[in-house]
């Protein structure tokens, strides 16, 4: 039942998003692990049509915000104001109050702001003024920035990294696949699933066992990231994220248990960004791979 729904979600973000199939798998994988993600690549690829897409497909709520350097905490969470009719403070809701938020560009804002997102990626919640607001559990939070612009960005601190759960790069498209792009000459429609159906997606994905050689591999990557080739190594909550990725992509993969190539097949969109080698051109990857992987 699981690969059924799972294929279907494929097949329509497929429509409108050619020749992107592994990065589609790990984008759901990141959405049904319960992760957040983030996109590093140049604009223009297609970065916003898989977050809508996804997002129509799933029948959840989205919304966007562009970031910018001007860009407040309260411009994304909401603010307290005095309604002099009610004489009364109220709260308006900021666009994180959604399911998949896009956040465009998120390198251009300050500091500041940036860590507004913070709490919600988290915990689930916004705290205003000591009170605290939950937001959705299919809260999914889908980041971008062009990692080849440096003017005007702040760079999002380790801290913050770690709360993404995988950091990939869609890509150019093939030839063949931007031909077919511009040809159409509309966005072609998808089909929606059931929101139930995507909670107990999530929830299929929870149960996939977990055995104690995973276990041990798992400790491996993060002892071996914690040692003399790294400035700073895998973060607890870091191994937590490769864990639950690993059991959603074995879901993907139509498995209710993870094996060690789940794990080595997440491993380039789970582990740089979390961790920071002495040696700025080491191959994190393939030495974690080849030293590790049995």
């Amino acid at each position: 039942m699981a690969n059924r729904k799972i294929e279907f979600i494929l097949s329509q973000l497929e429509r409108r998003i050619k020749g992107k199939r592994e990065k589609l798998e790990l984008i759901l994988a990141t959405f049904l692990a319960g992760g957040h993600l983030l996109l590093e690549d140049r604009p223009g690829v297609g970065k916003t049509t898989i977050a809508k897409t996804l997002a129509e497909v799933l029948g959840l709520q989205f919304k966007r915000i562009q970031f910018t350097a001007d860009l407040l905490p309260s411009d994304i969470l909401g603010v307290n104001y005095f309604d002099l009719n009610l004489k009364s403070f109220k709260f308006k809701k900021g666009p994180i109050f959604t399911e998949i938020l896009l956040a465009d560009e998120i390198n251009r804002a300050s500091p500041k702001t940036q860590s507004g997102l913070l709490e919600a990626m988290e915990e689930r919640q916004v705290t205003i003024d000591g009170k605290s607001y939950p937001l959705s559990p299919l809260f999914f939070v889908i980041a971008t920035q062009n990692p080849l612009e440096e003017s005007g960005t702040f760079p999002l601190p380790i801290s913050q990294l770690d709360r993404f759960m995988a950091a990939l790069s869609i890509g150019y498209p093939s030839r063949e696949a931007e031909r077919l792009i511009l040809l159409r000459k509309e966005l072609p429609p998808v089909e929606q699933m059931e929101r139930e159906e995507v909670e107990h997606l999530r929830q299929e994905a929870k149960k996939v066992l977990v055995s104690e050689p995973i276990i041990e591999l798992l400790l491996d990557i993060a002892q071996f990231t914690r040692g003399e080739l790294f400035k700073g190594g895998l973060s607890t909550r870091g191994v937590l994220a490769i864990m639950e990725m690993a059991k959603s992509w074995a879901l993907i993969r139509g498995r209710d248990f993870v094996i060690d190539q789940d794990v080595v097949d997440i491993l380039p969109v789970t582990l740089p960004h979390r961790v920071v080698p002495k040696d700025a051109n080491f191959p994190v990857v393939e030495e974690t791979i080849r030293k590790v992987v049995k």
